[in-house]
């Protein structure tokens, strides 16, 4: 009885362990994370791309002055300028490089490598002297990013104009290559410009027919109207002329992000007139400097 008992409980557990095991639910696979986006390639820039005042991508530079300054160089054309402490080529170009500093419309930001007491030497920025005109990086970071950029130990200079783009990359320290490279510089700060006016009206229009004469001011966009300076829009008309203002202040000149408009609507009879319009107005710089605009216009209409 013992035997047959022992036979039947071997035989069920030789069907248990034949039958398979109950499936685990699967698993859900795990979510596709996003693909990270590749950092920017460290290389030197070229002529028209665009370049920040200090690149995250060059990494974390130690300042021998502040960070530069968004504000100190707006409206300014901007020199990254390379170069390494007992480089004759250097010490040389040091003089060329404060010349342009002191230009008022340059922006200079230095990277030198070297200890900073070497580096100290080729500074051009000169502590106080220099303030608001540019900045100086020196140490570890610097050689990095030299090396990154594959820069020549020789002067390097990469100049980016008010528009944030690179207008010239100059890797040759020779007299003629800076040269080129001052004539760039001070090419571009000649043609940098507070604002430009222009004037719109008709050349002829009918006897007794409405007609306007409008006046504008384009600010530069680094800068902004300073409501604390009066801004007066005056037109002197022929005395035929009726109009509905000759003089415009306040609300009655629109302001429309960079552009001041100025506009009055006349009459006039049978004739060939001129009208003489004058805009006086201020602006403000991101750095707190002021400045005050002052131009006009002629306005020559005939009468059928």
């Amino acid at each position: 009885m013992r035997s047959l008992t022992t036979a039947v409980v071997l035989g069920i557990a030789s069907i248990a362990s034949a039958q398979p095991a109950p499936a685990h639910p699967a698993k859900a696979p795990a979510p596709a994370q996003p693909a990270k986006a590749p950092a920017p390639a460290a290389e030197m820039p070229s002529v028209g791309d665009t370049l920040a005042l200090s690149p995250d991508f060059w990494g974390k530079q130690k300042w021998l002055y502040d960070a530069p300054s968004a504000n100190d160089a707006a409206g300014k054309v901007v020199i990254h300028w390379f170069c390494t402490a007992k480089v004759q080529a250097c010490t040389d170009d040091l003089a060329r490089i404060i010349n342009l500093r002191d230009n008022g419309r340059v922006y200079i930001v230095a990277y030198l490598d070297g200890s900073p007491w070497l580096a100290k030497k080729l500074d051009p920025i000169r502590e106080s002297e220099g303030v608001g005109k540019g900045t100086v990086a020196t140490g570890p970071g610097v050689t990095k990013l030299m090396k990154l950029l594959n820069v020549k130990p020789g002067p390097t200079s990469i100049v980016v104009g008010v528009d944030g783009k690179v207008t010239l990359v100059s890797v040759n320290g020779d007299a003629t290559a800076l040269d080129a490279r001052d004539a760039e510089v001070n090419k571009e700060t000649a043609a940098i410009k507070e604002f430009t006016t222009s004037h719109e009206g008709p050349a002829s229009v009918k006897a007794g027919e409405k007609f306007s004469l409008t006046y504008k001011v384009q600010l530069a966009s680094w800068l902004s109207y300073s409501q604390s300076t009066p801004m007066q829009f005056d037109i002197t008309v022929p005395k035929d002329f009726k109009c509905d203002a000759t003089t415009l202040k306040g609300d009655k000149l629109k302001i429309d992000n960079k552009t001041l408009t100025a506009t009055i609507t006349c009459t006039a009879p049978h004739g060939v007139y001129q009208a003489v319009g004058k805009i006086r107005f201020g602006y403000a710089s991101p750095a707190g400097g002021s400045g005050l605009g002052d131009d006009g216009a002629k306005w020559d209409v005939k009468v059928d």
